[in-house]
């Protein structure tokens, strides 16, 4: 099976003159797929993760009381669909699904693609184990927020997710519901984009008012694993002084905002995404990379957004572009359209680095400058 992804925009109404600018790279970024050639190979599967340890999956439906949810407000609790990626005790156990039937049904929908079988891209083959026992000392182990790009589920990350996961992170990967084509719920119920009406009438507006609500999702779901009973039998193995977050699209963009919200989130990176509400002039004193596709992102790129943060940026930071990506680069679906690993393998390589640099103080020659090993990887400033 090929699918070819092609990078659009749907804009309606007015659109500032800034805006205009940002047209490659603003529709939170969906990607549309196009189908080129009939399905025929049906045994889809995400590269193996290269760290030493086994990585379990648990998905945990999670609800906040406190508010309304900010895309339906008729629902009146904020629902979400979280998964946790761990160092697992080796033993027997089932692969993880990629996603549900559902999700990858309304996925293909969303995408206007038809042809393809759902369960091509819900079978695609994992390497967590559901349900696996947690592995590790009490207290011992980082974690690290996954925020996904607009209209993609959690599941988009898996393969960095369980890279991360490989080599001793605990990763939690937040479906933030109602942002994407299609989030399955308990009782049989599946969560339709409702926030695309808002992204297609103004994307400036839809991109801050989603930066903010994400940033209430991740502060939400640290509370629940994080306290005093937590939703995970394996909480206990979470350093809750090291904690990072890493997101792609407006999930990345979220970073900053989570981090400046929530001083519990002490690193991040920002995979491609439109920094929409802005870092305030005070700064932000916490380490940050950006990792950004082509020309798009390069400075006096199209997102003049990367200029302007950068400078606010106070800490240690990397501006990296990877020559030959696009918007979806970064997330698992190279994979799923062109069966292509290697802007997987760029992708987890400089973010492993980054957590392991800033999480666990381990020295990474790989974010120093370029690398032979990914000549693609360019740094700036």
């Amino acid at each position: 099976m090929e699918i070819k992804i092609m990078r659009g925009v749907r804009v309606a109404g007015a659109v500032t003159a800034g805006l205009l600018a940002l047209l490659a790279v603003v529709p939170a970024q969906a990607a549309t797929l196009t189908r080129t050639e009939p399905a025929q190979d049906k045994s889809l599967a995400l590269p193996a993760p290269t760290g030493a340890q086994p990585v379990g999956t648990v998905s945990l439906h999670l609800v906040d009381r406190g508010r309304p949810d900010p895309w339906v407000p008729s629902e009146k609790a904020r629902e979400l669909m979280v998964s946790l990626w761990y160092p697992a005790e080796k033993g027997a156990g089932r692969p993880a699904p990629y996603m549900t039937d559902e999700e990858a049904e309304a996925l293909l929908k969303g995408q206007n693609l038809t042809g393809v079988p759902s369960e091509v891209i819900s079978g695609a083959k994992t390497h967590a184990t559901t349900g696996a026992r947690p592995a590790g000392r009490k207290g011992a182990l980082p974690l690290i927020v996954l925020s996904p790009g607009f209209t993609m589920s959690r599941s988009s990350l898996t393969s960095l997710a369980e890279e991360l996961a490989s080599r001793g992170h605990v990763v939690v990967g937040i479906d933030h519901v109602h942002e994407s084509y299609g989030t399955s719920l308990p009782g049989d119920r599946l969560a339709r984009c409702a926030a695309c009406r808002e992204q297609q009438a103004d994307p400036w507006a839809f991109g801050a008012k989603a930066v903010k609500g994400r940033q209430a999702d991740v502060s939400f779901v640290l509370d629940r694993l994080l306290g005093r009973h937590p939703v995970w039998k394996g909480a206990r193995l979470i350093d809750r002084s090291r904690i990072g977050m890493a997101g792609h699209s407006v999930g990345g963009s979220s970073a900053t905002w989570t981090m400046l919200k929530d001083s519990r989130v002490r690193a991040g990176v920002n995979m491609d995404g439109t920094f929409f509400v802005p870092i305030p002039d005070k700064g932000l004193a916490r380490p940050f990379m950006l990792m950004g596709a082509g020309e798009v992102h390069e400075p006096g790129g199209k997102d003049f957004t990367w200029g302007r943060d950068w400078a606010r940026m106070t800490e240690w930071k990397r501006w990296i572009t990877v020559e030959g990506g696009d918007h979806t680069s970064f997330t698992d679906y190279p994979l799923l359209t062109k069966q292509s690993a290697r802007e997987l393998e760029v992708t987890r390589a400089y973010v492993v680095a980054f957590m392991d640099r800033h999480l666990r103080g381990r020295e990474q020659e790989l974010l120093d400058g370029p690398s032979a090993t990914f000549p693609e990887a360019k740094f700036w400033k």
